[in-house]
């Protein structure tokens, strides 16, 4: 039986090692290659370059791209060169490219499904608006808005009413439910989904 390798990544609750910048959360990149070469000790990963460089200048900022090869697969993300509020560099420095290609290989990890969750939310369409990080009734130790996210997707894919979730924690919405509970409740939403397939 084959070994569905992206399964096995995205059942891993990768919150504990987020790090904190800002009003953004990062998951450690030593942490996301730990666990792909755990996975797949023949994974490799290959900064792109462009005309030699390893970023790619355009009118619009510079980019970097960055590939990795799990089970041969090879899937690449690209990620511009941001400051700590998430704006364009317009002038980088080398330590802002490098701080962009370690961000850029954890999200191309991210596309084999180590942490994918924690970019729910980033691909909002222009003038929707994402629900704030902490609510005032929001306890840090509760799940993070990437993973209410991946939890909202999952009620629908399973075909559950999220009452029922809530419910079931004794909660009133998914933003209150404990970081303890987010890989019972993810689980059993991947079980009420294979079983609905």
């Amino acid at each position: 039986m084959e070994t569905n390798y992206f399964a096995r990544l995205n059942q891993i609750n990768v919150s504990d090692h987020l790090e904190k910048k800002g009003d953004f959360s990062y998951l450690s990149w030593p942490y996301a290659v730990t666990q792909l070469r755990l996975a797949d000790p023949s994974a490799f990963w290959e900064v792109r370059r462009f005309d030699g460089l390893p970023y790619l200048k355009t009118e619009v900022g510079y980019f970097v791209e960055v590939a990795v090869t799990m089970q041969g697969l090879t899937l690449s993300q690209i990620h511009p060169v941001l400051d700590g509020k998430n704006r364009p560099i317009f002038e980088p420095t080398a330590f802002d490219i490098n701080t962009s290609i370690q961000r850029c290989l954890v999200k191309a990890i991210a596309l084999h499904g180590l942490g994918l969750y924690v970019y729910a939310g980033e691909d909002l369409p222009n003038g929707e608006v994402a629900p704030p990080k902490v609510t005032p009734l929001q306890s840090p130790r509760t799940i993070t808005i990437g993973q209410q996210r991946f939890l909202e997707r999952l009620l629908v894919e399973a075909g559950w009413e999220e009452a029922r979730l809530l419910d079931y924690f004794g909660i009133q919405s998914t933003a209150e439910l404990p970081m303890a509970e987010f890989d019972r409740a993810m689980k059993a939403l991947q079980q009420a989904k294979r079983r609905a397939a």
